[in-house]
């Protein structure tokens, strides 16, 4: 079987750019077809995660995950698109692959670090921290495919501590690429993540998987905060962020310029837009699932506040239009 050059082909142009790659990281309700156009839009990263996907829906429309509209990409997006697996059945990941590789996709991660407790009580996510057994059979059924194979992790389960014996143990797994959320599952994002432990991590990977790459999760807010790691941690290959995005759009726009309301409303605009098509498609998000973004454009620090209250008050995307027209005016 032909071993993926993936991960080791992005890794490679950053690197001849003397920088890490830099991903999107996977987000439920965010990281789709919709928000990618507008991150690409606004400056793209390396890469982008698919929202979590149900490894189990890929194959099984019954099934009480359904995948929906999750692995839709846009005839203008690459598909250059790491697609997040969930779940804890190697057999369900096995058929995932082979169903995502037939469908164009070139890598496939699997979700070992998801703190919700939904996806916890069903066994995937963060609940395979507990359960290494589940995880070897799901790595091995998930490399019975042509595409690259990662982990999205955390430190632990339920203290940082245990990245000591959790993260050799993902390293002698031998995958593609092993992304790590600096905190354990309890400490959620509500201590700062632990930077202190990066080289430690690059230590362990440097002498059990040296071909493995190590890409960091966690309070990284744009690309030049990520240059700055990487340059302090020098092993360090990847870069991905998360919520950056939310507090800036242009997070991963290499040399940080000023950019006006007007250019942020252009891409709520854009955003609208984007959604109404997928709707055409796919019956989901729904509108409310909208307004989380809206504090993405509508800045205070510009004199928007006023504006994302009134948009708060919305219920479509074309209220939300007249909004922005009245206030553009």
């Amino acid at each position: 079987m032909t071993k993926s050059t993936f991960w080791p082909d992005i890794a490679a142009k950053a690197k001849s750019e003397n920088r890490p790659f830099f991903t999107m990281a996977p987000m439920e309700a965010v990281s789709n077809t919709v928000f990618r156009q507008v991150i690409a839009k606004a400056y793209a990263p390396d890469t982008f995660f698919s929202e979590f996907v149900y490894a189990k829906g890929i194959t099984d429309p019954t099934t009480k995950f359904p995948v929906d509209g999750r692995l839709y990409v846009d005839k203008t997006e690459s598909k250059k698109l790491v697609v997040q697996l969930w779940g804890n059945v190697a057999e369900d990941f096995e058929s995932a692959g082979q169903a995502i590789q037939s469908q164009g996709f070139p890598a496939i991660d699997i979700n070992t670090g998801c703190p919700d407790k939904t996806v916890i009580k069903n066994h995937g996510g963060s609940d395979l921290i507990r359960h290494h057994d589940d995880l070897i059979k799901i790595v091995e059924a998930a490399k019975k495919t042509n595409l690259a194979v990662s982990i999205k992790t955390r430190l632990g389960y339920s203290k940082a501590e245990e990245f000591k014996e959790w993260i050799p143990f993902l390293l002698e797994q031998h995958v593609d690429l092993l992304t790590i959320h600096l905190r354990s599952k309890m400490e959620m994002s509500k201590v700062p993540a632990h930077f202190e432990v990066i080289d430690d991590i690059i230590k362990m990977r440097d002498e059990i998987a040296p071909e493995t790459l190590i890409q960091i999760n966690g309070d990284v807010e744009d690309f030049q905060a990520g240059l700055k790691l990487a340059q302090e941690h020098p092993g360090l290959d990847g870069i991905m962020i998360g919520r950056g995005v939310f507090h800036n759009p242009f997070a991963f726009e290499p040399v940080p310029k000023e950019h006006s309301l007007d250019e942020l409303l252009g891409l709520l605009r854009m955003q609208l837009d984007l959604f109404d098509k997928f709707a055409t498609h796919y019956d989901v998000p729904r509108f409310p699932a909208l307004k989380r973004f809206f504090k993405i454009y509508a800045r205070p620090e510009l004199g928007a506040t006023d504006l994302r209250n009134e948009m708060l008050q919305a219920n479509s995307t074309d209220e939300v239009r007249e909004i922005l027209n009245k206030f553009q005016k």
